[in-house]
């Protein structure tokens, strides 16, 4: 008994000196419970700018902007009263596999892939190049003067009007270049201003001396067969393998050669690219008049290869389905050819829907606006994250 009631003794303090520890690991797990338990509107969060996203979720993301601005577009048109059982096959089987629409497609397409390359080149030396309709239009007049003034024989007067163009879309950017390398202008304001002196002077040719005497319409004279783009067969121009020619020289220059690498530099920082000892200056004059020339050569596959002529309004539209193809690509000169095609499908499935579903061309300017919103939106959530900082409530 007496051995017993020593162990008893014993046993007390033991369990006495165990108390405190417990209450202490209670009271340390006590704040964690509650902030696991804590409401959601009362949590406290911070926005991070992510580090690096796996291509594989970059990819996701923009697939699910893109369904999501799909969605949208699909519930405007089905109010817009096109029905709903007809959209899948107006936007797939009537553009991509019927001959006739794919041919619409591609002959739509090659100034478009053109154009939104050129939109790539300058957004990825940070030149904001809005000007790229003002470029089409000297383009065009450069190929229309070469024809106008018959200049070379006629073997080579097809290249003599892609050599102009080419002068002309690149002499016509290189202003806006200068002025923000040299004074800081804002190339932004100056390339879009371009613009509209580039279409007044357009305007200025084709109700005046460039004005065809046949019919005395606002347009030039019709060009001759040997200075139009040919025929590949089938139907299809040769402008769009000229844009493919552009794409794969374009990419090239973007991601296996020298200045492609000085590109990148520049794109992520100029400033520590100048220390790095990159010819900055000289990279962003090459991607600037680069870009200004692919614009050009759009206004020359349209003159030569679509209209046969200097029309007063080739241009319009362009300008912005270059920004949008350059955006959406990412400033990728491949993925900006398959983007150009889609927006080419987009134009011509447009016509059809006005034609048979009186669907205004409007909406299909609003279609790729909600697509861009959607793109844009998605960017911030490529770029940034939410990470929860602390259970504190807020005050």
């Amino acid at each position: 008994m007496a051995d017993a009631s020593l162990m008893a003794d014993m046993a007390v303090p033991s369990s006495t000196s165990s108390t405190p520890s417990k209450a202490a690991a209670v009271a340390h797990e006590a704040p964690r419970n509650a902030q696991s338990v804590q409401p959601l509107a009362r949590r406290r969060y911070a926005l991070e700018i992510r580090q690096h996203m796996p291509w594989r979720w970059q990819a996701l993301i923009l697939a699910a902007a893109l369904l999501a601005g799909m969605a949208v577009s699909a519930a405007i048109l089905i109010a817009a009263g096109v029905p709903a059982d007809e959209l899948a096959n107006e936007f797939v089987m009537q553009t991509f596999f019927d001959g006739q629409n794919f041919r619409a497609v591609l002959f739509q397409a090659a100034p478009m892939i053109l154009v939104g390359l050129a939109g790539c080149v300058a957004f990825r030396a940070r030149f904001w190049n809005l000007g790229l309709e003002g470029q089409m239009i000297w383009g065009a007049i450069g190929a229309t003067a070469v024809s106008m003034w018959q200049i070379g024989p006629e073997n080579l007067r097809l290249p003599l009007m892609f050599i102009a163009a080419i002068g002309c879309g690149l002499l016509w950017v290189l202003g806006p270049a200068w002025l923000k390398l040299k004074l800081g202008v804002n190339e932004i304001i100056s390339t879009l201003m371009l613009n509209y002196m580039a279409a007044n002077f357009l305007l200025h040719l084709v109700y005046g001396s460039w004005k065809d005497p046949k019919d005395n319409f606002p347009y030039s004279p019709q060009f001759r067969v040997f200075e139009r783009l040919p025929e590949l067969g089938a139907g299809i121009g040769s402008s769009i393998l000229l844009a493919g020619v552009v794409a794969l020289l374009a990419w090239w220059l973007a991601s296996v050669s020298r200045m492609g690498l000085y590109l990148r530099f520049v794109d992520a920082n100029p400033r520590m690219a100048h220390a790095s000892g990159v010819p900055v200056r000289r990279t962003i004059y090459g991607a600037v008049l680069l870009s200004g020339a692919m614009a050009g050569l759009a206004g020359f596959a349209v003159a030569a290869g679509q209209e046969g002529r200097l029309t007063q309004a080739f241009y319009q539209g362009y300008g912005f389905s270059g920004i949008l193809i350059a955006f959406l690509a990412r400033n990728n000169p491949l993925a900006a050819t398959v983007v150009a095609l889609l927006v080419a499908a987009l134009f011509v499935t447009g016509r059809s829907l006005q034609v048979f579903y009186q669907v205004p061309f409007s909406m299909v300017q609003l279609i790729q606006a909600i697509i861009v919103v959607c793109v844009a939106s998605s960017d911030f959530f490529i770029r940034h994250r939410l990470r929860r900082v602390g259970g504190e409530a807020v005050q």
